[in-house]
């Protein structure tokens, strides 16, 4: 397994570096509209890289202001749910600092959050407000931190809110937020063991290193990207009750997935 990823490393996904990097710089650089189609590809070539065969339920909202809001597992999650819907990512700022990561994240647009100020959730706010207002779809991990995987830790409905302000505030008018459960079902054709998911999931006691490793080293893991029904985020909504709902599909959503059960195509 090793032996083949190294070998694709090498002949592939190098010289795709080698041509997507400069190619998205320029794109965004001159503001053009299609910026999120490299990044697209980039990570379908890493879904291939990663062993991720992704599938997806429902559809993305498109053309509207759509504030997404995720359950997270791990760092793969960005990669496969890049792979399936053109988003940009909310993401802590010591991410921004990582070695080529940071430039790869700040290619696609990704937006930083400084978690330890808390005056800083106006400025990401803002920028979110902003690229929403546009039309386009911003994701937010909103429990704020990543899990096994069995279960979906209590969104955060203050920069669910803050956004909301945001986006009304640079004119959108027609606001959603949609729900999106990511679940990590089989490893190697077979369903994933409580004991695998821990070589999935990246927790604090591990290093991005020794979750890295895990992850290429693995098998082919199968991976759900559902895709929830829209709910509208209007400027007289209740922050608080629109997220405790977003929360609770998310949980039934992902208790289904690992428990093997199918969910209709709520979102098509």
């Amino acid at each position: 397994m090793m032996l083949l990823r190294s070998l694709f490393f090498v002949f592939v996904y190098i010289p795709v570096l080698i041509v997507v990097i400069p190619a998205q710089a320029l794109v965004n650089a001159l503001h053009l509209p299609f910026w999120n189609v490299i990044p697209r590809f980039f990570h379908r070539v890493g879904c291939v890289f990663l062993g991720l065969r992704v599938r997806v339920i429902g559809q993305p909202a498109t053309g509207r202001a759509t504030l997404l809001v995720s359950n997270h597992i791990s760092w793969t999650d960005i990669v496969a749910i890049g792979s399936v819907a053109d988003v940009t990512f909310v993401a802590k700022r010591e991410v921004g600092e990582w070695f080529f990561v940071g430039m790869m994240a700040r290619l696609q647009k990704t937006i930083f959050v400084d978690r330890t100020r808390r005056s800083d959730a106006g400025r990401t706010s803002r920028e979110m407000g902003r690229h929403m207002a546009g039309g386009n779809a911003v994701l937010l991990f909103a429990e704020g931190q990543s899990d096994i995987g069995t279960h979906v830790l209590p969104f955060r409905s203050a920069l669910v809110g803050a956004a909301q302000i945001a986006m009304i505030e640079a004119g959108a008018t027609d606001v959603l937020i949609q729900p999106l459960t990511i679940a990590y079902t089989r490893l190697q054709g077979l369903p994933v063991s409580r004991n695998e998911r821990s070589l999935i999931a990246w927790v604090k006691s591990k290093s991005l290193k020794q979750n890295i490793g895990e992850i290429l080293s693995g098998g082919v893991k199968d991976v759900t990207v559902a895709f929830g029904t829209p709910m509208a985020l209007g400027e007289g909504a209740d922050r608080k009750a629109v997220s405790k709902a977003a929360e609770n599909e998310v949980r039934r959503t992902l208790v289904a997935l690992n428990r093997g059960r199918d969910i209709p195509d709520i979102a098509a």
